[in-house]
């Protein structure tokens, strides 16, 4: 036998949690000397103590790991509770990681409030482009809720461009619409929730039509009919949206996205969970020099290396004189 010093030792923990088990009935000692009233455990109690300690890390209270041991959980069972409880605290620790990524883009845009100069923005106009893209739904236009979207549609429209040998020829471009309201006739894309917020994320690569007709996509791009639409622009200076999008038979869409005819662009550094500064520093910038939003910045991923510290953006955002 041990004394509760000693045993306390072999189970890592302390003679005072050990003395409070002992007067709660958890794990009673194998002996208790009656004169003075020393404690005394055997070598098998650890496998008790161990299970107690396993499922109070698991987040039970000890009431709850009495009633648990007292149905005399299996090893595999603990095992399962265990993972269970392990993916648990990951999420945690991915979602807590993600809210002090979105603090911290809110503070970097509270110090760099008024400190963008107008040469950091260039108004221009945005060529057409063909994209292969993926398209789902975002609950909000908040980067926390466009990125669990747009990551996923991305790594899948890679691995499909890569299986169908169709190279892209340019970089990435994502781009946002409303979710259509019911009865417009319109299909909504698969994924995410929809809510009065939500958005649709299109995550598009450009390409090019004679790296379709290559990989054999039957596609109105490669019968040579116009693909997406018209690149024209509308009666408020913006350019005209992207139509509906022809199916490749490849696993993703193809669509034309007419360029923007005034664009307020500005160059991001850095990850996407960081790019509100930018982005609101630019709203700055077009309500101080006399223009308007005429609806969702574009994101042009110039580079996007392993490193996300070192990725390049450009936000284009579409606008019109005020």
């Amino acid at each position: 036998m041990f004394s509760i010093g000693d045993f306390a030792q072999y189970g890592r923990v302390s003679a005072r949690m050990l003395r409070h088990y002992d007067a709660i009935g958890l794990l009673r000692p194998a002996r208790t000397d009656p004169v003075s009233g020393y404690r005394f455990y055997e070598a098998a109690q650890l496998a008790r103590l161990n299970r107690i300690i396993a499922l109070k890390d698991l987040g039970f209270s000890l009431q709850q790991v009495g009633a648990i041991l007292a149905e005399e959980v299996s090893v595999p069972e603990l095992r399962g509770m265990l993972r269970l409880r392990q993916a648990e605290l990951e999420a945690a620790l991915t979602a807590e990681g993600a809210r002090l990524a979105r603090v911290e883009a809110r503070l970097r845009t509270i110090e760099s409030e008024g400190r963008m100069s107008a040469d950091d923005v260039v108004v221009k106009r945005t060529g057409t482009v063909l994209l292969a893209e993926l398209s789902g739904i975002a609950a909000s236009y908040g980067p926390e809720d466009i990125g669990p979207v747009i990551t996923p549609l991305y790594a899948e429209l890679c691995r499909l461009l890569e299986a169908a040998g169709v190279a892209p020829a340019g970089p990435g471009l994502a781009y946002y619409e409303n979710v259509p309201e019911p009865g417009e006739g319109s299909e909504r894309p698969a994924g995410g929730s929809e809510g009065k917020d939500a958005v649709v994320v299109h995550a598009g690569m450009v390409i090019t039509e004679e790296a379709l007709t290559k990989a054999g996509a039957k596609t109105a791009a490669t019968a040579g009919a116009t693909v997406g639409g018209t690149s024209g622009g509308t009666s408020d200076g913006t350019s005209g949206r992207p139509g509906a999008p022809a199916a490749t038979g490849l696993g993703f869409d193809v669509v034309t996205l007419p360029g923007l005819d005034s664009a307020a662009t500005v160059v991001h550094r850095g990850p996407m969970s960081r790019i509100l500064p930018a982005s609101q520093n630019l709203a700055h910038w077009i309500d101080a020099n006399g223009y308007r939003s005429a609806g969702y910045a574009r994101e042009l991923y110039l580079e996007c290396p392993p490193d996300l510290e070192k990725w390049v953006t450009e936000i284009q955002e579409p606008v019109v004189r005020a």
